[in-house]
C-alpha cells in the first residue's frame, strides 16, 4: 500500500481549511450529506439516460450512525460510488469538484442539480477528525476501494470490500481538549439537531437509529429503551410544493417549525421566480413586533438554502433594513457561493433576487392596504415606525418605494390615512398639505397653532413619532403638494387684506415687540401679531428647516448638541392680554417684562418644553396674583 503526498497546494489549503476557512465546524455534517446527496443524484440522472437502470427512489438513502466508544462517526450512502481514479482525482486534489465535473460533462438540466459543486467541502471532516477513511464501489464494478488521510501529510489508496455499491465514511472524531470538546459529534442529539439545521430538505431520506422507550414486558408501568431507525429528515419542502396543494394553515406551521416568530403572521408570500435568475422564497409579514426589534441585537435577514441546504441563517443582503421586519427563507442554485460555502459572492444574481424580494414585499403591504385595511393598520403598528426610518435614511433614495405606505392620524377622519387619501380631499384652493406634531394625538388637538388652518376647513395630519417630521422633510412633495407644519412662519391660508392689516399691526406695535423681544434676547427670533390665533393668547411659530418638534428629537440625542430651533412669539391681537401688553408698554415697563416672560414660559409648555427657570416663573404668577 503506497502513501501518496497531496499536491503543494492542496496541502496548504487543507491546512488553512481546518484551521480557518469554516466559522463553525458543524458544518462539516452539512458538506458531507450534500456529497452524498450528489451521488444519489448522479445514479438518478444515469437512469433518465440508460434504459438499463432503474431508479427506485425508495432504495436510494443516506444513513448516520455514531459509535461512542471507538469515538467512530459513519455516514453511508446508496449512491453512484467511486473509483480508484474517481478516488484520487476528487479527493487527493484539493478543489477539484466531482459534481461540479459531472454537472458540467452532462450538461444537467433544470430540474437535476448537484448540490456540491466545491471538492473542498468534504475535507472539512477534518475539523473534526483525526483520520478520514473513504470507502467506495462504484456503480458497474466489482470492486471496492478505500481512501485513508490522517490530514495534510498525505493518503494512501488500496482495494477493499464492500458488498453494496456506495459510498462510506467513517470518521475517527478527535479528542476533546480543554479548549475544544469534539464529544458533542458522537451524540445522537447533537447530530440530529445539526442535520434538522442545516439538511432537513435534502430531497433522499437520513436515516438514523434512535433511541425510544417501550413499555418492558412483564413489567407494568417500566420502560426499556431500545433502537429503531427513523428517518430524520423532511426531505420535501414546502417552498417546492405548488401553491395549491398548501393552506394557510401549512404556512402557519412552517412559519412556527422555522421558529420565525411565536405570533401568527398576518400575510405570506410564495414566490417560484424562473426567469433571469431561478429561485424559491417563503416570506412573512409577521403580527407583532419582536421584543428586540428596535435594539442592536436585533438581527434582519432571511433563512438562505443552495439546492435545499441551509448556507445562511440569516443573509442580510437580501431584505433592505426598511423590511427588516420582513421572516422567512430563499432557496436557488443559481447562487454563487465562495470557498466555504458560507459567504455569498456579491454577485448579479444575489441582487437579482433582493430586487425581486424588494418588489414583492411592497406589493403585498399594497394588497393589504387596499384589502385588508384593519390587517394593514395593525401591521403599521409595529412597524410604520420602521418604513418611516426608510424613507428618512439614504438622502431619501427609497421614499417613492415606501411614501404610498405611509399611515398618519387624520383631523378630519379621526383615524389613519395615506397621504394619496388626504390629497384626494384637499379643496381646489389648499395649496399645502398641512401637519401639527406633538407628543400625542391629543396633545395636538390642544395645540393653539392649529386653529386657522381648521377654521379654514382644511384636514391636518397628526405627527406623534419622532421620525415623522424627518421624513417628511425628505418627502419635500408629495403629488406636486408641499408639506407645511401649522407652525410655519407662512402658512400659505391669508388673504392680502389679513396680511396688509398684519403687517399694519406688526409696524403699529414695532416698539412694544421689539421691547418684548430685547426682554427674551436670543430666546426668540422675534415677536410679532399672529397670522394663526383665535382664541387663544400666545403661541410659537417657526422660522426656517428645523422645528420645535425636530429640537425635542435633536437634543434627545447622544449627541445632539445645543440645537435651537428659531422661535417667534406670537401674540393674539384679538385677545385681552394684548391690550394688557400695550397698557404695560405705555405706564410700566416692569410689568411688561414680567408679562412677557409669562407668556414665553406659556408657550413652552403648549409645545412641551422645559420651563428654563420654574422658580423664576412661579414667582412671576405670584406676582401677578398679589397685584
Amino acid at each position: 500500500m503506497e502513501k501518496k503526498q497531496f499536491q503543494a497546494e492542496s496541502k496548504r489549503l487543507l491546512e488553512m481549511m481546518i484551521n480557518s476557512i469554516y466559522t463553525q465546524r458543524e458544518i462539516f455534517l452539512r458538506e458531507l450529506l450534500s456529497n452524498a446527496s450528489d451521488a444519489i443524484d448522479k445514479i438518478y440522472y444515469k437512469a433518465l439516460t440508460d434504459d438499463n437502470l432503474v431508479f427506485d427512489k425508495d432504495s436510494y438513502y443516506i444513513k448516520v450512525s455514531a459509535d461512542k466508544e471507538a469515538r467512530r462517526l459513519v455516514l453511508s450512502d446508496s449512491g453512484i460510488g467511486m473509483t480508484k481514479e474517481e478516488l484520487e482525482n476528487n479527493l487527493g486534489v484539493i478543489a477539484k469538484s466531482g459534481s461540479l465535473a459531472f454537472k458540467k460533462e452532462t450538461e444537467l438540466k433544470e430540474g437535476h442539480d448537484i448540490i456540491g459543486q466545491f471538492g473542498v467541502g468534504f475535507y472539512s471532516a477534518f475539523m473534526v477528525a483525526d483520520v478520514v477513511t473513504v470507502t467506495s464501489r462504484a456503480l458497474g464494478s466489482d470492486t471496492a476501494y478505500k481512501w485513508e488521510s490522517a490530514g495534510a501529510e498525505g493518503y494512501t489508496i488500496e482495494a477493499a470490500e464492500k458488498a453494496e455499491v456506495g459510498t462510506e465514511i467513517v470518521l475517527h472524531i478527535k479528542e476533546s481538549t480543554e479548549e475544544d470538546s469534539f464529544d458533542e459529534y458522537l451524540e445522537e442529539y447533537r447530530l440530529r439537531a445539526i442535520i434538522k439545521k442545516y439538511s432537513d430538505f435534502i430531497k433522499y431520506p437520513i436515516k438514523m437509529n434512535v433511541s425510544s422507550q417501550r413499555p418492558k414486558e412483564g413489567s407494568e408501568g417500566e420502560f426499556e429503551e431500545f433502537k429503531e431507525e427513523q428517518t430524520i429528515n423532511s426531505m420535501v419542502p414546502i417552498w417546492r410544493k405548488n401553491k395549491s396543494e398548501l393552506t394557510d394553515e401549512d404556512y402557519e406551521k412552517f412559519y412556527h417549525e422555522k421558529h420565525y416568530g411565536f405570533d401568527k403572521p398576518l400575510k405570506h408570500i410564495h414566490i417560484s421566480a424562473d426567469g433571469a435568475v431561478v429561485y424559491q422564497a417563503i416570506l412573512y409579514i409577521p403580527e407583532n413586533i419582536p421584543f428586540d426589534y428596535y435594539t442592536k441585537e436585533f438581527e434582519k435577514g432571511l433563512e438562505l438554502y443552495s439546492s435545499g441546504v441551509l448556507i445562511m441563517n440569516k443573509c442580510a443582503d437580501l431584505l433592505p433594513d426598511y423590511f427588516s421586519f420582513v421572516k422567512g427563507m430563499v432557496d436557488s442554485e443559481d447562487l454563487s457561493l465562495n470557498i466555504s460555502r458560507e459567504l455569498l459572492q456579491h454577485d448579479r444574481q444575489l441582487k437579482l433576487i433582493a430586487k425581486n424580494i424588494k418588489s414583492k414585499i411592497k406589493g403585498q403591504l399594497q394588497s393589504l392596504l387596499k384589502d385588508e385595511r384593519d390587517k394593514y393598520e395593525q401591521f403599521y403598528k409595529s412597524f410604520g415606525r420602521q418604513l418611516k426610518f426608510g424613507v428618512y435614511n439614504d438622502y431619501g433614495a427609497e421614499k417613492d418605494v415606501l411614501q404610498d405606505l405611509l399611515l398618519f392620524y387624520s383631523s378630519k377622519e379621526k383615524k389613519l390615512v395615506t397621504l394619496d387619501e388626504y390629497v384626494s380631499r384637499m379643496p381646489e384652493e389648499q395649496k399645502y398639505i398641512y401637519y401639527a406634531s406633538g407628543e400625542s394625538n391629543e396633545r395636538i388637538e390642544k395645540l393653539p397653532q392649529t386653529e386657522l388652518v381648521s377654521e379654514k376647513g382644511y384636514e391636518i395630519l397628526y405627527f406623534t413619532d419622532d421620525i415623522d417630521e424627518f421624513a417628511i422633510k425628505v418627502i419635500a412633495k408629495y403629488k406636486d403638494k408641499e408639506f407645511k407644519s401649522v407652525s410655519s412662519g407662512d402658512l400659505g391660508i391669508e388673504s392680502d387684506d389679513q396680511q396688509n392689516d398684519n403687517e399694519a399691526q406688526d409696524n403699529e406695535n414695532k416698539e412694544l415687540f421689539d421691547y418684548m423681544k430685547d426682554v427674551l434676547a436670543d430666546k426668540v427670533k422675534n415677536v410679532r401679531v399672529s397670522k394663526r390665533l383665535r382664541s387663544h393668547p400666545v403661541c410659537f411659530s417657526t422660522e426656517g428647516e428645523l422645528t420645535i418638534e425636530m429640537e425635542k428629537v435633536l437634543k434627545a440625542m447622544p449627541n445632539g448638541g445645543d440645537v435651537k430651533a428659531d422661535k417667534v412669539l406670537e401674540i393674539n391681537s384679538s385677545h385681552a392680554v394684548f391690550q394688557s401688553l400695550k397698557d404695560a408698554y405705555a405706564n410700566d415697563k416692569d410689568k411688561l417684562s414680567l408679562y412677557t416672560n409669562l407668556l414665553y414660559n406659556q408657550a413652552l409648555l403648549i409645545e412641551g418644553l422645559p420651563v428654563n427657570d420654574p422658580v423664576e416663573f412661579t414667582n412671576d404668577i405670584c406676582k401677578i396674583m398679589v397685584g
